[in-house]
């Protein structure tokens, strides 16, 4: 239910006192990624990139009410779509993106990198991606993020794609096959050749598109060795920049056992925030703050940003 809400709520964000500046960035040639910023009056004090989940956009109400959060408290908020979203198929040639992608994210980051701290805010899948650059990163982070941020984040890719294939989740497991299918056919109409769609109608799952579309069109050659090496719970023992992960154990979509991991308790730049009830991305109160979650994460920022020397978690 929490899931459903969240996702269906009404989310503000206030375009005319924050006018939206929309850029491409080109990521490598022939791929170009849209970002959607905002600004507050004067400098900001720091700014936020924020990373969709999966078939999700820069226009998800969890983007949006964050960024509108994150503005208030006078924060600059760039919401970044993944390459192929947010209407840009036509910008990234034969290219769509995956689970663990972090090139353009990377790449976004260096071109917008200046003298404010810079947070990575990742949602789901998007959360995913956050953490694997970061630990890709290692000590070099903290030359282009000051900390980051993972909300319902399936860090196990594997483990999820099992979960989702439950009963209880075919309403789930259905929106986003039937939006991978579309993704791939658009694909193939504006770049004929890049992908065969021999046997897409016979897909009947998350996992069985990832082994036969995903998984080959970027050299993994298997979901399963996919899964293996794009899971950023293989690189969380890396990261060297605070990172606060926020996870609901009623989550529908993320076993809360994945996250019995031993970095926890290793990597001191590791804060686990677990929360009874939330579900996927679903973290809405019945009274204000309606989206609490929001005030929670950048809060936690403010406190990374002014080193308060403490527990990081609110």
């Amino acid at each position: 239910m929490a899931t459903i809400a969240g996702n269906y709520w009404r989310r503000e964000l206030d375009e005319k006192r924050f006018p939206v500046t929309a850029r491409l960035f080109e990521t490598e040639p022939g791929v170009q990624v849209l970002v959607h910023s905002q600004r507050p009056p004067g400098e900001p004090v720091a700014e936020i990139i924020m990373v969709h989940g999966l078939e999700g956009s820069s226009d998800a109400g969890y983007a949006r009410s964050m960024a509108q959060a994150a503005l208030e408290a006078g924060f600059a908020a760039h919401r970044f779509n993944m390459r192929s979203c947010a209407g840009t198929e036509h910008l990234s040639g034969k290219a769509l993106y995956h689970s663990g992608q972090t090139s353009d994210l990377l790449a976004v980051l260096q071109a917008t990198k200046g003298p404010a701290p810079v947070f990575l805010a990742g949602f789901s899948l998007g959360g995913n991606v956050a953490l694997k650059l970061a630990g890709e990163l290692g000590d070099t982070a903290k030359e282009l993020i000051s900390g980051v941020t993972a909300v319902s984040t399936p860090i196990d890719l594997a483990a999820c794609a099992r979960r989702l294939q439950a009963r209880s989740n075919f309403i789930y497991s259905n929106r986003f096959l039937r939006r991978l299918k579309q993704r791939v056919s658009l694909k193939e109409r504006l770049t004929p050749g890049s992908f065969s769609l021999d046997g897409l109608a016979r897909v009947k799952s998350v996992y069985e598109f990832d082994d036969k579309f995903t998984a080959p069109a970027f050299g993994f050659g298997t979901a399963d060795n996919y899964y293996a090496t794009q899971s950023a719970n293989q690189f969380l023992e890396r990261i060297r920049v605070p990172a606060l992960l926020v996870q609901a154990k009623d989550d529908p979509l993320i076993p809360f056992d994945v996250y019995n991991l031993p970095a926890f308790s290793n990597n001191p730049w590791l804060r686990l925030l677990p929360v009874d009830h939330g579900g996927h991305l679903g973290f809405v109160s019945r009274s204000k703050p309606r989206f609490w979650l929001d005030e929670v994460l950048v809060q936690w920022m403010e406190k990374v940003r002014n080193k308060v020397p403490a527990d990081l978690v609110p």
